[in-house]
């Protein structure tokens, strides 16, 4: 009996480390999931699931030991319960648990899941063991393949992301062209202000020319025109500057439309 009961308390003492092993990393890594998420890498992530996941085995091993008692076969009964807050028990908790009460102890001290999970939990064993291994190594190759298709799918889709963003960072322009172009038609940078032989944009005012045609240009537009405004149409069309070494003179052509139009055979 005594070799029982001492069992017991060093498998006991031997969960308890390793509870406490597992907890402080589970804490560590919530930590830097919740503060250091912006410097997190994905090989650190898997480091800690590594040792989650070795953590969890020792585990399991300590209660699978030839030499552990069977704590399903153990009773646990509350000698105490009381609504009053407990210190002890807020030490042991680190602050979780304050009072040890009515409502609180069918939670901490349940042995089993609940009985829908557990209800679930049957079906499931029950539905498994109704499948022969034939069955059940051609569902596992059909997710397998499913799986191998999704990751192939997701590796392309990351490859055509990563040469997306290739292309769209590569520069197609050259920023200097670009700068000097807008310079060019905001505020004429660099234009040249010399202006081709020949153009008529300019005319000097010692062309013999010159007088010509403006005075020509005024007597057009001084000249009353009398009739419709369809026949104003042909009447200018067919004017005739005056010689350029005649200026000021009204051409011939302005004075034989005047005389058509005042002759027309609907006027008296």
């Amino acid at each position: 009996m005594q070799r029982e009961e001492k069992q017991l308390e060093l498998t006991l003492e031997a969960l308890i480390n390793q509870v406490a092993d597992l907890k402080n990393s589970l804490v560590s890594f919530i930590y830097k999931l919740e503060n250091e998420y912006d410097r997190l890498t994905w090989p650190s992530v898997l480091d800690s699931f590594a040792l989650l996941s070795g953590q969890l085995n020792t585990l399991n091993k300590v209660l699978k030991h030839e030499k552990a008692p069977l704590l399903r076969n153990q009773v646990i009964i509350p000698l105490v319960l009381s609504p009053d807050r407990d210190e002890e028990i807020m030490r042991q908790t680190e602050g979780r648990v304050p009072v040890f009460s009515h409502e609180v102890v069918p939670d901490h001290l349940r042995t089993k899941p609940d009985p829908e999970v557990e209800e679930q939990e049957k079906q499931l064993i029950t539905d498994a063991a109704r499948i022969s291994p034939d069955a059940a190594q051609k569902q596992i190759q059909s997710l397998n393949k499913m799986c191998s298709n999704l990751l192939e799918k997701i590796s392309k889709e990351e490859r055509e992301s990563e040469s997306g963003g290739l292309r769209q960072n590569k520069q197609t322009f050259n920023p200097a062209d670009t700068n000097a172009l807008v310079a060019a038609v905001a505020f004429g940078k660099g234009l040249s202000n010399r202006r081709p032989p020949g153009s008529g944009a300019s005319v000097q005012s010692g062309q013999p020319g010159a007088g010509a045609i403006i005075a020509g240009a005024s007597a057009m537009q001084q000249v009353p025109m009398t009739g419709t405004p369809a026949q104003q149409q042909p009447m200018l069309a067919g004017v005739q500057m005056a010689p350029a070494g005649q200026p000021g003179k009204m051409p011939s052509g302005i004075k034989t439309n005047i005389k058509s139009a005042s002759m027309h055979p609907y006027q008296r």
